[in-house]
């Protein structure tokens, strides 16, 4: 699975904070709200503008809209103006709960997040790009950090997915958000790191906010499978 996939420490409270109730603000013509608020935690202006882009689109989502696709990613986009926010390629919780259900048992549906206010149905996983995935509580967030290293199944299954060093990202995203007593919510393409040319890659979001680690663990990856295919062709002549 191709996937550009982030990790956003961010508790219900920052979403109706940061996403749900200035959506309010921008529905009743009080754009001004927004930039005081972005003031007031000193974003700079040109994510600032990008914050409120990103609510005036929100604003925008009909009732019937997947909330997968609409609020949970711009929530995702959101949380990277305020915060640090973590990259791993192609390795989810999304993934990981295809192949081994019983880990729903760490995620928090949507309908128990979200302000009722908005209906949206919601897959509560990724299902395809520009999409948030699952949600886990802050007490979930401790409850995996204590179940990696008390559980040795849980750890053999979360290298299945994250491996080639990408299981410690997930672990910095997840102390990091257990050090915030936040959760953590999983969204892709928010950031599009370019393993090629690293200075074109780009992000919804402050792409400055974005945890280096696995963005050099997708650079290395990528060299490594173009030195392979030069080998190979230089093989074949």
């Amino acid at each position: 699975m191709g996937y550009d996939v982030s990790f956003h420490p961010i508790s219900p409270e920052e979403m109706r904070e940061w996403y749900f109730t200035p959506l309010t603000w921008i529905q009743q013509g009080q754009e001004e709200k927004v930039l005081a608020l972005a003031a007031h935690h000193g974003m700079e202006d040109f994510y600032a503008e990008k914050y409120l882009d990103t609510l005036r689109v929100g604003a925008e989502t009909k009732p019937d809209e997947l909330f997968d696709k609409s609020h949970g990613f711009y929530i995702a986009v959101i949380q990277g103006f305020f915060r640090d926010y973590y990259y791993t390629r192609g390795s989810s919780f999304s993934l990981l709960m295809e192949e081994k259900p019983e880990y729903v048992r760490y995620f928090t549906p949507w309908a128990q997040v979200v302000p009722t206010a908005f209906p949206n149905p919601a897959e509560n996983q990724i299902i395809e790009n520009y999409c948030s995935g699952v949600y886990l509580s802050r007490d979930q967030v401790t409850q995996l950090l204590r179940d990696l290293e008390q559980e040795p199944k849980v750890l053999e299954d979360l290298e299945g997915v994250w491996s080639d060093g990408q299981l410690a990202v997930l672990k910095k995203a997840l102390v990091a958000a257990a050090e915030l007593g936040v959760g953590l919510l999983e969204a892709t393409e928010v950031v599009e790191p370019n393993p090629i040319r690293p200075n074109e890659s780009t992000s919804y979001s402050n792409l400055y906010h974005c945890d280096r680690d696995g963005v050099y663990l997708y650079i290395d990856a990528a060299s490594r499978q173009i030195a392979d295919a030069i080998r190979r062709s230089e093989g074949q002549v």
